[in-house]
Parts: C-alpha cells; sequence; structure tokens
C-alpha cells in the first residue's frame, strides 16, 4: 500500500532504538496483522534485557544534556515534529486506521491530535510558571520554580496507538525530559512509524541520542519500566487490571504514575434534550472506534418521558450504520482490533442475556466478502439495569445499554453508581438540570459535558478521571506539572538571620 511505502513501512524487525541508533536484541518476534483485511503487515522485534539497559543507560546521559537547553529551544524543535507530522498526515491517518481498525475520519483525527498537542506545547515552553510569595521574614523573597524530572517513561494503548504518546511526549520534552515508549504490541507499525518520524526532527536539530527512545514488547517489557527506579514517572494507558499493577510496582518504588484507565461513560438524555442532537452524540459515542475508546459511550440513562421517543431513534440510527473497510470513507465503524476482542465482545453478550438484558438491537460477528479477517461484528444494544454485573464493568466493544429515569438526581445516582469516573455528558436545554450536573452534587467524573457526548476531549483541557479510571491528568491546563518536581526556593538578602515562626536561637 501507498502509505506504508510513504512512511517507510516494510518487513523489518527492528523496535530498540535510543534515536537514530538501532540496539540488537533477541526478544522474540511481534507480528502486526491488520484487522482490516488480516493480512501480515510487518514482523517487528521485541526488546531484550540487554537492549534495554543500554536505552536507558543512553537516555539517562541524554537527560544531562536535554535538560539545559532552554525551554523555548525544546519548544522550537517540537514545533518542527508538529510541521513533520503535518506533512504526513494523510499516511500517517491511513496507518492509524489500517493497523488499528478505526474509521478513517478517527484515524486523520488522531493525527490532528499529535499536531494540536505539539502546538500546545510550544506555547506551554515558554509559559512553565512558578509562583513567587510573600515571606514572614523581613529582607527575604520566596519562589517556587519547576525542573524537569529524567526520563518519562509512556505504555500506551492499541486504541489510540499515537495521540496519546504525544499527549505526554510533546510536554515531557518541552519541560526538560527524556522520553522511552512502549507502544501496544497490536500496533507496533505505528510506534516505528511516529518514531522515525520524530527521529528525523530530531537528528537534523542535533538532539542528544536517547532524548527519543523507543521500546517494543508485551507485559513483561511493561514491568521492567514500571519497577525501574531510573524512570521517576510512568504514564500508562489501559485496562483497570493493568494499571493497578502499574500503580502498585510505581507506587513500591515511591515513583509517580499518570493513570488513563477504564471508562464505563454515560450520556443522560433528559426530558428538555433537543433529541436529534442527543441522537448524534449517542450514536457516535457508542460506535466510533467500534466501542474501542476509553471515552466510548455505554450507557444511556433516557428520561421515562421520552424515552420510547428515543429508543425509537436510536434503533433506527443502528440500522443505518455502514461497517466494513475503515479506509472507505463512506463507512461508519471499522473491526475490533483482533479475534480476542471480538471472543471478548461474544461473551459479554452472552453474560448480559443470562443477567437479564433485552436486547433490542442483536449482536453478530460479521462473515463474506470484506470481513474476512473475522474482526468485524455490529453495534448492539441492549435494555439492562445499572446494578447487573455486565453494565458496571467496561467492555471494549460496540455494547450500548439502555436505563430509564425518573427524576434528575436518580439519573446522576446511576451516571456515578458505577466504579469508573472518566466522562459524562447530559443532554438538556434545561440550564439548572446542567449546572446541577456540573456542580458537587453531580457527576463524579473526570470529565462533565453538556450538550456533548463523552467521546472527543479537545487537547486544551486536561483529560483523565476519577475512581478505577487512575486519577491521571494528560494534555492540556497545568498537566504539564505532572512531568516535573517542584522546588520551593527562600533568598535572603539581608544581614541577619530570623528563623521562621519567630523562633529564637541565639549564642
Amino acid at each position: 500500500m501507498e502509505f506504508l511505502k510513504e512512511l517507510g513501512i516494510h518487513a523489518q524487525n527492528k523496535g530498540v532504538s535510543t534515536g537514530s541508533i538501532w540496539i540488537d536484541s533477541n526478544g522474540p518476534i511481534i507480528e502486526s496483522f491488520s484487522p482490516v483485511d488480516g493480512k501480515l503487515i510487518a514482523s517487528v522485534r521485541t526488546t531484550d534485557k540487554a537492549a534495554y539497559e543500554k536505552l536507558i543507560t543512553q537516555s539517562q546521559e541524554a537527560f544531562k544534556e536535554w535538560r539545559n537547553w532552554p525551554a523555548p529551544k525544546r519548544g522550537e524543535i517540537v514545533r518542527q515534529v508538529g510541521q513533520a507530522l503535518r506533512d504526513k498526515k494523510e499516511a500517517l491517518g491511513k496507518l492509524v486506521s489500517y493497523e488499528m481498525g478505526k474509521s478513517l475520519q478517527e484515524g486523520l483525527g488522531e493525527v490532528q491530535e499529535m499536531i494540536d498537542i505539539c502546538d500546545f506545547a510550544v506555547g506551554l515552553s515558554r509559559q512553565l510558571y512558578g509562583l513567587t510569595m510573600h515571606s514572614e521574614r523581613p529582607s527575604h523573597r520566596m519562589y517556587e520554580q519547576w525542573h524537569p524530572l529524567g526520563i518519562v517513561g509512556i505504555i500506551s494503548a492499541f486504541n489510540f496507538p499515537v495521540a496519546v504518546w504525544s499527549w505526554n511526549a510533546a510536554l515531557a520534552w518541552v519541560c526538560g525530559n527524556t522520553t522511552v515508549w512502549k507502544p501496544s504490541e497490536k500496533t507496533p507499525l505505528c510506534g516505528i512509524a511516529i518514531f522515525e518520524i520524530v527521529q528525523e526532527v530530531f537528528t537534523s536539530n542535533h538532539i542528544p541520542e536517547g532524548v527519543n527512545c523507543l521500546v517494543q514488547g508485551g507485559r513483561e517489557l511493561g514491568e521492567w519500566m514500571s519497577n525501574d527506579v531510573r524512570i521517576p514517572l510512568i504514564s500508562a494507558t489501559g485496562s483497570t487490571r493493568m494499571g493497578k499493577a502499574v500503580s502498585s510496582a510505581v507506587g513500591a518504588r515511591l515513583g509517580k504514575s499518570i493513570l488513563e484507565l477504564g471508562g464505563n461513560n454515560a450520556i443522560i438524555i433528559s426530558e428538555y434534550a433537543d433529541l436529534d442532537m442527543s441522537l448524534i452524540g449517542a450514536v457516535f459515542g457508542a460506535v466510533g472506534t467500534a466501542g474501542q475508546r476509553c471515552t466510548s459511550t455505554r450507557r444511556l440513562i433516557i428520561h421515562e418521558k421520552v424515552y420510547e421517543q428515543f429508543k425509537e431513534k436510536l434503533v433506527k440510527a443502528y440500522h443505518q450504520i455502514k461497517i466494513g473497510d475503515p479506509l472507505d470513507a463512506h463507512n461508519h465503524m471499522g473491526p475490533l482490533i483482533d479475534k480476542d476482542a471480538v471472543a471478548m465482545y461474544l461473551k459479554a453478550i452472552e453474560e448480559g442475556e443470562i443477567q437479564g438484558c433485552n436486547y433490542i438491537v442483536k449482536g453478530a460477528v460479521l462473515n463474506g466478502l470484506g470481513y474476512e479477517s473475522g474482526c468485524y461484528v455490529t453495534p448492539c444494544i441492549a435494555e439492562a439495569k445499572n446494578e447487573y454485573e455486565i453494565v458496571q464493568h467496561e467492555t471494549f466493544a460496540p455494547i450500548l445499554y439502555l436505563l430509564k429515569y425518573s427524576h434528575l438526581e436518580e439519573a446522576i445516582a446511576l451516571q456515578n453508581g458505577v466504579p469508573q469516573g472518566l466522562s459524562s455528558a447530559i443532554m438538556t436545554l434545561n440550564m439548572r438540570e446542567a449546572e446541577k450536573f456540573l456542580s458537587q452534587t453531580g457527576s463524579d467524573c473526570g470529565i462533565a459535558n453538556v450538550n456533548i457526548g463523552t467521546s472527543g476531549a479537545e487537547i486544551g483541557g486536561a483529560f483523565g478521571g476519577e475512581k478505577e479510571t487512575g486519577g491521571g491528568r494528560e494534555s492540556g491546563s497545568d498537566a504539564w506539572k505532572a512531568y516535573m518536581r517542584r522546588q520551593t526556593n527562600t533568598i535572603n538578602w539581608s544581614d541577619k538571620l530570623p528563623l521562621a515562626q519567630g523562633i529564637k536561637f541565639d549564642f
């Protein structure tokens, strides 16, 4: 395919690099098969322990130089990375779509997210502000400043194979850190393509070897990174189960972590909602990326007065969804990532039936011409109760549960009544309802929206959630502070040494 040639993707086995140097490794090969057509894209050599040690040592050395580059100069490098991504946007979008399975529009949107966060980081490189404070002691000045941490380890997931990496890397670099990226073992080619585009910029600007590092592998590699005291910050995206393991390992060594874990997101459809607008948000939220976003809409909490009317609209819309090759712009939904995901989808439907779900749009695996990979499924809708075990857990597939409510307090309680706390939304034209949903007695999620869906966050705001979503924040606002260490400074410019709190210590 032309986009693979443009990105230099071929049957290679390189997967461990400190930048311009590819390190020999004897780790096992992982093969990347496209869920679109089931074809082998390429094979990638994983990172063994010896290669990992070389890479971490080099990254440590690079940090000693990189942290001394002025932040605006680091920002200029990130600006050039953003431009390089612009130049390759179409090819990269197609690769994301082909290797992961999301629609081409979503693939292009993911690349745009990388470009956007680079733009954000360029401005941030001149705004790493600290505060000044008034001292209680005469002729003293107090202030705070922020310093880089060192190596930032980035463990990303298959559903956003490049965007979430960029949220971390762009901020980490302008803050003066080096990065070690472990892409998902299900999307290794996306990692290699992005890495090489970035490295071309780095090499032309004589960036120290080891600022931009790539490793490949599965769970064992993630465990090496999580337990490595030389990596002060681990940013990990994935399941709640994975996040608990990462948090435990990093916490045991008193390291820092940013966790972006599972979501069980709901939209409340009020009796005062614009139902046509609500339909767009609900359908995209539920079937976008084939339900494999952490922000995917998994529950619709619908007011009893509009329940039947909205359900009818929803069923009609689902029957119009086009499923097929995600590179075909006419299709709304592509495949699940692999056959394991398909098996999980089928198991969730079966468990839902046992627990009492009433499937009003039934799910199925698609076969035949165009569906040879065995990864295509139909999105399904079930009437359910919030307390069902299957509803309480995140299923990474296009399964949508409908719940009914009679008053707003009940709807908010249903919204909050799951272990996860990532994204939430209410569709209403009633100002009081909107404000209550956003108040301290409203949504308990990290993201709460009014009249937009749960999916599709912009990079300007801090992204992340509460409870079993992990509590991490990435991307915009002041998320940059997680990539730095705060230092409080006091300067005495007097000829005396008064002590704080009026303590006397004379001799």
